[in-house]
């Protein structure tokens, strides 16, 4: 009786050996290739295609710029040519100067616009909801559609002005759309209107994940909440105000389709920008070179941009901040 118990025991319930013990994971050599090389594989196709597409093109780009490309590509070495004959043209300048307009303007006020609807939504006011998604609505339509839909808007025509005179106002005038000393800021206007919105988004998240506790203190210690705001939260959202720049500021150097859209660069070349220029003169007047000289100039911008925020973010970083 003893023997055959102490033979069930050992053959399990199941009457099979070792029934109980737990298979031993599978391990070695394979396990550890298969862990080091498979995210490798994984990712390779997309960190080659990036190589080629984008590093690669870039790279061609700059040298094109360094050629007498015209219609089509020329590979001969030409030096600097193609960067004098760009600084010396006026339409360049131009297009340059209206870059520092609009940029400036739609930085600055998407900043404070955006900041300020993200500051009403917290103060958790009814229908939120609602209002959050009529301010990012705009940010789900294509430039295009908005450029068309602010070109209707402000034809003199057919828009506002129409409108007004239509009501009895006689004399309102808001002629941006066709003046060439204004035109430049009717595409402020459009940029604006649909970029608050997610600006607005990233400001909320950041003020979303400021600690109450912090807050409440500042309120017991009897500080105003215009003081709180200013001495505590706005100084707590620097990484945001960081992530937007960087939005903010790649989107207005290559801004294109709703200028095309809105005023194709006029009247004339009065609202021209740097994008518009590569693009009119490398497919449409057969100046490859040219246009590659100005989309050299363009990426030149955006790591001025770039550069400088990205070594205060780190250096904040560095520094606790």
């Amino acid at each position: 009786m003893s023997n055959s118990t102490v033979s069930l025991s050992s053959t399990g319930a199941g009457g099979s050996p070792a029934a109980g013990k737990a298979t031993p994971r599978r391990s070695g050599k394979f396990a550890a290739l298969a862990d080091n090389w498979l995210p490798r594989l994984v990712l390779s196709p997309t960190i080659i295609l990036s190589l080629v597409f984008v590093y690669g093109f870039i790279a061609l780009t700059g040298y094109l710029s360094l050629t007498n490309s015209r219609l089509m590509p020329n590979y001969e070495f030409a030096g600097f040519d193609q960067y004098s004959r760009l600084f010396a043209l006026d339409r360049w300048w131009t297009a340059a100067s209206n870059l520092g307009i609009f940029g400036g303007l739609f930085i600055l006020l998407c900043l404070a616009i955006g900041l300020f609807m993200a500051i009403l939504l917290d103060q958790k006011i009814r229908a939120e909801g609602a209002l959050r998604a009529i301010y990012l609505y705009p940010m789900a339509l294509s430039f295009i559609v908005t450029g068309a839909a602010w070109k209707w808007i402000l034809n003199p025509g057919l828009g506002l002005e129409k409108m007004m005179h239509d009501w009895g106002f006689a004399n309102f005038s808001f002629d941006w759309l066709v003046n060439s000393d204004m035109a430049i800021y009717t595409v402020v206007i459009a940029g604006v209107w649909q970029s608050s919105g997610f600006v607005m988004a990233l400001f909320l998240a950041g003020l979303r994940g400021i600690d109450d506790a912090i807050i409440k203190a500042a309120m017991v210690d009897g500080a105003s909440l215009p003081t709180i705001y200013r001495r505590i939260v706005i100084p707590a959202l620097r990484p945001v105000f960081f992530s937007v720049l960087l939005v903010l500021g790649h989107i207005a150097i290559k801004s294109f389709d709703l200028v095309m859209a809105l005023t194709a660069g006029g009247p004339g070349t009065s609202s021209d920008l740097p994008a518009i220029f590569m693009y009119q003169f490398s497919f449409t007047r057969g100046q490859l070179g040219l246009g590659a000289a100005s989309a050299v100039m363009m990426l030149a911008t955006v790591l001025a941009v770039l550069v400088p925020l990205m070594y205060l973010e780190t250096k904040g970083t560095r520094n606790g901040r």
